[in-house]
């Protein structure tokens, strides 16, 4: 559905060249939900307005639904772009127009019949919930239903990609939640390909099938959500697994556990799909007769399955440490013994 080879974008200013997107090769399979993550600085924002001709690539070349769009213009761009659509950070709804004719105004300006788009609107307004606020203005909104005004706009010439910039970052955590839920079920229900652009890693965990992590202008990894959360290579990608794995009071746990018991040892454990199940503890416990203070444990949802972790403190006889540490590895548990930094 969308291929980017060998992809550049540098942009000139009387300072020197700004290289803001550096040889990105990068491939999204059609009803894929695909989140871009980064820092401010990355290169993500650049690179989501490269996908619908807003910037044009310094080299390179980018196929999105069928059309290459570094090589058309005119009137070939805007028909393109009417299969790539796009919702943004702050919503960027008309303030003089109610929610029914926001959600028109791409209909009016391709000449869609009157009956035609009222049906259409009607239809969208249903999709995203938002009856009962058809004739309401922007003004009368909440952040959340702005952005379903936007998502259903985005819609409305039925798109095959939809791009989101940002899409959830002005929105309470609640809120966000719910135009997450939302996207997944319009990806689900219309096989939308999803291209999602954040700093935030629940938005990834909560609904993307894969994940580019970008730094500096550059995707240095990239995978299925679930396997990146299991063995992040990068220390970018290790920071952003964190934010919900690893809170800051697990850490500072950890420092204390290890300051006051030096002897024995602090463990994290990872589970994925069917193993976040398991009576593992107990097990531990039981055979090996060795006392576990379980410090902090977290189970996360994916796309692809379930993703757990789970620090404990192990202490007791030391050859029966070694040997449930290698039994937890027989389990098909990651287990990582951890340190001071």
């Amino acid at each position: 559905m969308i291929q980017l080879k060998d992809v550049t974008k540098v942009y000139e200013s009387k300072s020197g060249s700004v290289t803001a997107v550096n040889n990105i090769n990068l491939k999204i399979n059609k009803g894929e939900i695909f989140g871009i993550i980064g820092y401010s600085g990355a290169g993500k924002s650049s690179l989501i307005r490269l996908l619908n001709g807003l910037e044009k690539p310094t080299l390179g070349e980018i196929d999105v639904a069928g059309h290459v769009i570094t090589k058309i213009r005119g009137r070939s761009l805007r028909k393109a772009r009417q299969e790539i659509s796009m919702i943004f950070q702050h919503f960027n709804l008309l303030w003089s127009r109610t929610v029914k004719e926001n959600i028109s105004f791409p209909l009016e300006i391709t000449g869609v019949p009157k009956k035609d788009r009222e049906e259409r609107v009607n239809d969208l307004i249903k999709l995203v919930g938002l009856e009962g606020r058809e004739n309401a203005y922007p003004s009368q909104l909440s952040g959340g239903q702005k952005q379903r005004v936007g998502i259903a706009r985005a819609l409305a010439s039925n798109p095959k990609v939809l791009l989101c910039d940002e899409a959830t970052s002005a929105l309470d955590p609640q809120t966000t939640d719910s135009i997450l839920d939302l996207l997944v079920d319009i990806n689900e229900r219309l096989g939308l390909t999803i291209v999602l652009i954040t700093h935030e890693m629940h938005v990834i965990r909560k609904i993307c099938h894969k994940v580019a992590v970008m730094e500096n202008g550059v995707i240095v990894e990239e995978g299925d959500v679930l396997n990146v959360f299991k063995k992040p290579a990068q220390q970018i990608t290790k920071r952003f697994v964190m934010q919900v794995t690893e809170p800051e009071e697990a850490k500072e746990t950890i420092d204390h556990i290890l300051d006051q018991y030096p002897n024995g040892k602090v463990v994290q454990l990872t589970f994925v799909g069917d193993n976040t199940e398991q009576p593992l503890i107990t097990n531990l416990v039981k055979k090996f007769g060795i006392d576990i203070n379980i410090l902090q444990g977290k189970i996360s949802h994916t796309q692809n399955g379930a993703y757990g972790t789970l620090f404990i403190h192990v202490d007791g006889d030391q050859q029966a440490v070694n040997q449930a540490i290698a039994y937890i590895h027989e389990q098909q548990v990651e287990v990582e013994v951890i340190a001071h930094d």
